[in-house]
């Protein structure tokens, strides 16, 4: 198997885009050598608890109402393009996704990390559920078969907060910026939510370089 470890936010849109492409090239290529580990990387690491008005947010990084709009145009035909139906007008705050992050991790320790992933993006982009909410993450728990009273046990607790914020700045004092970010084998990183072309591109080439060794 080869690792490939990637590091995303469920609020970041390029980051479930990037997921939708890559998920496309292993539907194509089912007897590809990934094993996929999801990583930490919150794209406000200064966000309130409590998260913020989404209008707010998105006018304050973007410098404005008008300069948004065309971000997150570009964004819309990017998701639509790969095959998504982001619900941006049915989210109405940016929440802090520290306990995003914690969810993903503990799922991972059960084996079901991709799909809590998947929950989350399907959650906050499509559904316009505030991820940032205990009860929000419960019921996606509880969704992908972990157990509900364990898991507020642990949001209630101060569980793995200082490893996932530990792992966040690991990545970013290895110089990643922004996300997604992909690192196959722990050597080649490949930046940002490429095509499934160029996906297909290097599963077809590690299953060549895999066969030639064994």
């Amino acid at each position: 198997m080869i690792k490939l470890d990637i590091l995303s936010d469920p609020i970041c849109p390029w980051c479930y885009i990037g997921k939708a492409h890559l998920d496309r090239a292993l539907e194509a290529r089912p007897d590809h050598r990934f094993e996929i580990e999801w990583h930490p990387f919150q794209l406000n690491p200064e966000m309130p608890k409590t998260g913020m008005d989404r209008r707010d947010y998105l006018e304050t990084k973007f410098g404005g109402r008008e300069q948004a709009v065309h971000v997150y145009a570009q964004i819309e035909q990017a998701a639509i393009a790969a095959g998504l139906k982001i619900d941006f007008a049915a989210i109405k705050r940016t929440p802090n996704t520290i306990d995003a992050h914690r969810l993903i991790h503990w799922a991972g320790l059960e084996g079901r990390q991709t799909a809590a992933v998947t929950r989350l993006f399907k959650a906050y982009f499509e559904e316009g559920q505030d991820i940032g909410e205990h009860d929000v993450l419960l019921q996606i728990a509880e969704s992908i078969e972990m157990d509900r009273a364990v898991t507020e046990r642990l949001f209630n607790s101060d569980a793995d907060l200082d490893d996932i914020r530990a792992r966040d700045a690991h990545a970013r004092e290895r110089g990643v910026t922004g996300v997604p970010t992909f690192v196959i084998a722990n050597q080649h990183v490949v930046p940002g939510a490429q095509q499934p072309e160029l996906w297909l591109q290097v599963i077809d080439e590690l299953s060549e370089q895999l066969n030639a060794t064994e």
